[in-house]
């Protein structure tokens, strides 16, 4: 929960966490970038300036998403109840589209260079230029998917698979101009479509989380729920089980069973119980509302089901005495 004063301040220090490794990352992407567009006007070669825009969205994917992380620290207010933290989902999808534009750009250079043809101009100092940001483009990668697995943010993940993508097209682009080396300029339009193809891909990954986030999808397995909710003793069993959110920001709600003779004060407890425990189990929860009931004679199929341990027998408490679903 980061509704207290400490929550709140580890969420606030996970965003400057997030930040400080973006600054860190643009300044390396601008780099890389620069290195490779002018290396490419000065030679020509159209895998390497398409190469070298395609690092210069990692420099923009890298502003991007210090805006989105900037709004998404914001704390919940009365307009956003829920926080603020989709923006940085929606920072991500700012990636996407900068990374489309690059893929259109690349694939129109590939088709004019297959079209009217040309031969770059490759020299030692420019494939040792190559090399060089190749390893810079591989530190960058395993630094930001560290960093993102440290502090589960899917911002640092997108961005990571975005120059991930980059050392690739670097590799391919630098088999390109050793073979144009040795007399076959065919292979610099090649290289730009390999380029393309990995754009493509990262854009694909890049829609894939962000779609299950905003589409609400399921974000922690019933089961694993379930059985947190059936170590509370009071409890009788739950269902209508749902989770939303990122899987670092989780809002949770759910409808637990308790005999319908207990008083409200302690069927309140029994709810606060069952929250404490799923939200130390599972510390990516933001929020869980909890709605108390009574087993409904109504629908005994379903109350048998939800009554499961998971190995196909009915829980012990309803073998024990506790409410029977048939009347």
């Amino acid at each position: 929960m980061v509704a207290d004063s400490n929550g709140a301040h580890l969420l606030t220090d996970r965003y400057s966490h997030v930040v400080r490794v973006l600054n860190r990352v643009l300044v390396l992407n601008l780099a890389v970038a620069a290195a490779k567009i002018v290396l490419g006007y000065m030679t020509g070669a159209v895998s390497i300036l398409s190469d070298g825009f395609h690092s210069l969205t990692d420099s923009a994917s890298n502003v991007v998403a210090l805006v989105g992380v900037s709004i998404a620290r914001r704390p919940p207010d009365e307009n956003h109840p829920y926080g603020h933290r989709k923006y940085e989902t929606m920072a991500s999808l700012g990636i996407l589209i900068f990374l489309v534009i690059v893929l259109v750009e690349v694939l129109s250079a590939a088709y004019n260079r297959f079209m009217y043809g040309g031969v770059p101009r490759v020299f030692p100092e420019g494939i040792g230029i190559m090399t060089t940001t190749l390893v810079v483009n591989l530190f960058v990668v395993s630094y930001e998917l560290r960093a993102a697995q440290r502090l589960n943010s899917e911002v640092l993940r997108a961005d990571a698979k975005h120059t991930r993508s980059d050392v690739f097209t670097s590799a391919a682009v630098l088999g390109a101009l050793i073979g144009v080396w040795f007399g076959y300029p065919l292979l610099d339009p090649l290289a730009a479509l390999v380029v393309a193809a990995f754009i493509a891909h990262a854009c694909w990954q890049i829609v894939q989380e962000a779609s299950r986030i905003l589409g609400d999808e399921i974000v922690m397995p019933e089961d694993d729920i379930r059985a947190v909710v059936a170590s509370v003793p009071e409890v009788l069993g739950c269902h209508h089980i749902r989770t939303r959110g990122s899987s670092d920001h989780v809002f949770m709600d759910l409808h637990v069973w308790v005999d319908g003779a207990t008083p409200l004060e302690a069927a309140h407890a029994t709810s606060h119980m069952v929250k404490d425990r799923l939200m130390a189990r599972f510390p990516s929860l933001a929020d869980v509302v909890i709605h108390i009931e009574p087993p409904s004679p109504t629908n005994p199929k379903s109350q048998i089901s939800a009554y499961a341990t998971g190995s196909g027998e009915t829980s012990p408490k309803l073998r024990e005495g506790g409410p029977n679903p048939n009347g």
